[in-house]
């Protein structure tokens, strides 16, 4: 990852949250923490941000009633070749015409990339995919009622009485912060509230996770695993990965990740 990339995402995860230390940032990037020591002096010096001691602070801290959620611009280019390929066989999923929900997220983002010639009905609480689909695809397309995040690019209300309950679809598609046997794990309350409303309109949940996600925790829980239909994954799962959602019943899609990102195969568990 270049210099220049390296700095957006730190400038981007130190709006998330208080003090961001060397260690969350380098497993953002995937760079040595020495390398990230390196940007946050050299981002200090600039005057973008306030180092401290184990890590970095924003110069003018995020403000209080913020997702938890990591925001989209910080997530977007993280294990991106991944994501792709995993986005590309959800849409396979997809038959013509198909009601789908599609939650917000930046793997679930690019699946926008493969439904230009589709014809589907899309309900999303994400305004960065709404946008893309109004603009670029043949989609009809519904969002909710709510409030937009922007650093999140989602939508979201608690109330009960908006277009959600009114869309009746096939599958729903969507991301999470972490998978394991306790179930698909989020990391804020209010983001977990509306996937939960968005679910009961789906016949199908479709899980889209890169393999790295099932090492990762989160203290709150989306769904138990048993409630997921099926689970896209890249093919450098663990066994013992494998072996968990086999147990829960759930179908496995693992998708190879080629460096050109064309002509992907997928094995099916």
């Amino acid at each position: 990852m270049h210099e220049r990339e390296r700095h957006r995402i730190i400038l981007s995860a130190v709006q998330e949250k208080p003090v961001v230390t060397v260690q969350d940032i380098a497993e953002l990037t995937d760079a040595s923490e020495a390398t990230i020591r390196r940007d946050i002096a050299s981002l200090h010096v600039q005057g973008k941000l306030r180092r401290v001691r184990g890590g970095a602070e924003a110069v003018h801290p995020p403000q209080i009633g913020n997702l938890a959620a990591r925001p989209f611009k910080v997530s977007e280019s993280i294990n991106s070749d991944k994501k792709r390929a995993i986005a590309r066989m959800a849409v396979d999923l997809c038959e013509e015409g198909d009601a789908v929900i599609i939650n917000g997220g930046t793997t679930t983002f690019q699946m926008v990339h493969f439904m230009a010639a589709r014809r589907l009905q899309v309900m999303t609480n994400s305004f960065a995919i709404a946008e893309h689909l109004v603009k670029h695809s043949k989609c009809t397309v519904t969002v909710p009622g709510g409030t937009i995040y922007r650093d999140q690019s989602l939508i979201l209300s608690p109330f009960e009485n908006d277009a959600i309950r009114n869309f009746s679809a096939r599958r729903m598609f969507v991301g999470a912060q972490g998978a394991s046997a306790l179930g698909i794990m989020e990391s804020d309350a209010l983001v977990i509230q509306s996937e939960q409303r968005l679910m009961r309109q789906a016949d199908e949940l479709v899980v889209m996770i890169d393999s790295g996600k099932f090492a990762r925790r989160s203290s709150l829980i989306l769904c138990p695993l048993e409630n997921v239909s099926t689970i896209i994954t890249d093919s450098a799962v663990s066994e013992e990965a494998v072996r968990m959602v086999e147990a829960a019943g759930v179908k496995l899609i693992t998708v190879p990740v080629a460096a050109s990102d064309t002509k992907d195969t997928a094995s099916v568990a």
